[in-house]
C-alpha cells in the first residue's frame, strides 16, 4: 500500500515536472518567436559595415580579407540610410520596438545613422579635393580652356545621381555592342563598345581595363557609370577582357591591351571614333596594365606580329592602381616604374587614402617618379577617406572623380599639341 502511494506520488511528480518543463519550453519559444529578427539582423549588418568604414584604421577589425565587401557602404551611404530608416519605421509600426531586443536594435540604429552621416560628410569633401589637385597638376588658368558646362560641373559637391547608388548605371541613350573579337585568346580577347545612339562621328576614345589582381574580373563589371556617362556625351568607350591567371602572365595581358589599341586604330572609325585621340583607363590591376601600355608605346617586345601598328596614346587615367612588379615570363621589368621617361604621356591618377588593397604609399611613389622624370603634367588626386571600391557605383566620390576626368580630358583635347600622338614623343 505504501509502495503504491510512493509510485503514485512519483508519477504525479513526473507529470507535474513534465508539464512545468513544457510550459517553460513554450515560454522560451514564445520569447524567441517575439524577438524582432527582421529588424535586428539588418541593423547588425549595417552596423558592422559602418564600423568597418568609420573606425580608425589602427582599431582591430576582424575578417579583413572580406573588407572590400563591407567597404561598399562607403559609396552607397544614402542607400544604407534609406534602408535603416525604412526598417525602423516598419519595426515601429509592427510594435517591435517595445521588445527589449528591439530597443537595443533601435539604439544601435541611431549609432549607424550617425556613422552614415559621417560617411556622407566625408564624401562631400571629394569635389574640393578633385578641384584642388587639378589646379595643382595643370597649372594656373587651366579652366579657361573648359566649356562652361564642364567648369560648372567640376565645382559641384553633390549631384542627384549620387543618390542612385548601385542602380541605374546604364543609360537608354547609349548603345552597347558586346563580345567583339580583337585577338585569338577566346573569351579573354573580347571587347564591348559603348557609344551614343545618335551614332555621331569623331568621338574621342576611352579604353577601360577592369581590375581583379590579374586573376579574375570581366569587362562589363567595373566603372560602368564612367563608361555610360562618357558614351552619352559622344565618346566611344571600349571595355576589354584580357588574359588572366596562368594565361595572363606578363607580358601576355600587356600584349592583349596593345591589340585593343591596334583594333581601335583599324576599326575605330566604323563606330564613330577618332582613333587619334585615345585615352587609356584602368582600375587596380587594370591601372597597372594601362600604365604599362602607355609607357611602352611601339615597343616591339610587346607587339609581336603587329610591330608596325602605332600604339602611342594621348593620356592615362589610373584609379586605385597597383604599380609594383608581377610574375613574368621574360627578363623585361614588369613594373611601370621601370619604363617612366621624359616622353611619358599625361597621367591622371586617383587613389583613396584608406585603400587597404593597394596602400596609398604606392600611388604616391609612382606619382613622385612620374613628376621627377616626365615632361608632361601629372594630376594626382588622393581622395579623403576613400577605399579601393570608390568607382563601382554612382556616389559622391565617383561623381566628383567623373567630373574631374571630364575636366581633365576636356583640357587635354582643347590643347592640340597635347592630343598629337607624335608631338608627345618629340
Amino acid at each position: 500500500m505504501i509502495y503504491t502511494k510512493v509510485t503514485l506520488l512519483q508519477s504525479l511528480t513526473k507529470i507535474f515536472d513534465s508539464g512545468h518543463h513544457s510550459i517553460k519550453k513554450e515560454k522560451r519559444l514564445m520569447i524567441m518567436s517575439n524577438i524582432p529578427f527582421g529588424y535586428l539582423l539588418p541593423v547588425l549588418f549595417l552596423a558592422w559595415c559602418t564600423y568597418f568604414v568609420v573606425a580608425p584604421s589602427h582599431w582591430h577589425r576582424a575578417l579583413r580579407s572580406f573588407g572590400t565587401y563591407f567597404e561598399v557602404i562607403n559609396e552607397v551611404p544614402f542607400f544604407a540610410l534609406f534602408w535603416i530608416i525604412s526598417a525602423t519605421i516598419w519595426a515601429f509600426i509592427e510594435g517591435d520596438l517595445a521588445h527589449p531586443v528591439g530597443k537595443i536594435a533601435f539604439g544601435l540604429a541611431l549609432l549607424v545613422v550617425g556613422g552614415l552621416v559621417v560617411i556622407i560628410y566625408w564624401g562631400l569633401q571629394s569635389a574640393a579635393a578633385v578641384s584642388r589637385t587639378l589646379d595643382d597638376g595643370l597649372g594656373e588658368g587651366w579652366q579657361t580652356f573648359l566649356p562652361a558646362e564642364t567648369k560648372k560641373q567640376s565645382q559641384k559637391k553633390f549631384t542627384a545621381k549620387a543618390l542612385l547608388g548601385p542602380f541605374f548605371n546604364r543609360r537608354f541613350d547609349v548603345q552597347r555592342k558586346t563580345n567583339i573579337r580583337y585577338g585569338d585568346a577566346g573569351e579573354r580577347n573580347l571587347l564591348d563598345v559603348y557609344r551614343s545612339r545618335t551614332h555621331s562621328n569623331g568621338g574621342p576614345v576611352l579604353i577601360h581595363l577592369h581590375g581583379g589582381s590579374f586573376v579574375n574580373g570581366r569587362k562589363n563589371s567595373q566603372s560602368l557609370p564612367l563608361l555610360y556617362e562618357l558614351a552619352s556625351r559622344g565618346w566611344v568607350c571600349i571595355s576589354a577582357n584580357y588574359r588572366l591567371g596562368s594565361e595572363g602572365t606578363f607580358p601576355n595581358h600587356l600584349i592583349d591591351v596593345k591589340k585593343v589599341i591596334a583594333w581601335v586604330r583599324e576599326h575605330g572609325e566604323e563606330y564613330g571614333a577618332d582613333p587619334s585621340v585615345l585615352f587609356l583607363a584602368g582600375n587596380s590591376s587594370g591601372a597597372h596594365i594601362a600604365a604599362m601600355a602607355a609607357l611602352t608605346p611601339n615597343d616591339p617586345r610587346f607587339q609581336p606580329g603587329f610591330e608596325d601598328i602605332d600604339t602611342i596614346i594621348t593620356a592615362v587615367i589610373c584609379q586605385g592602381g597597383y604599380y609594383g612588379s608581377i610574375a613574368t615570363k621574360i627578363v623585361a621589368p614588369s613594373s611601370p616604374m621601370a619604363y617612366i621617361d621624359k616622353n611619358a604621356p599625361l597621367f591622371f591618377v586617383v587613389h583613396g587614402d584608406r585603400d587597404r588593397i593597394v596602400p596609398v604609399e604606392q600611388a604616391r611613389g609612382f606619382v613622385n617618379r612620374l613628376r621627377e622624370q616626365t615632361n608632361s603634367p601629372v594630376v594626382y588626386i588622393e581622395l579623403p577617406h576613400a577605399t579601393h571600391t570608390f568607382d563601382l557605383f554612382h556616389s559622391l566620390r565617383s561623381q566628383a572623380v567623373f567630373h574631374g576626368i571630364l575636366a581633365f580630358t576636356a583640357w587635354v583635347r582643347s590643347n592640340p599639341e597635347r592630343c598629337s600622338r607624335d608631338a608627345s614623343r618629340k
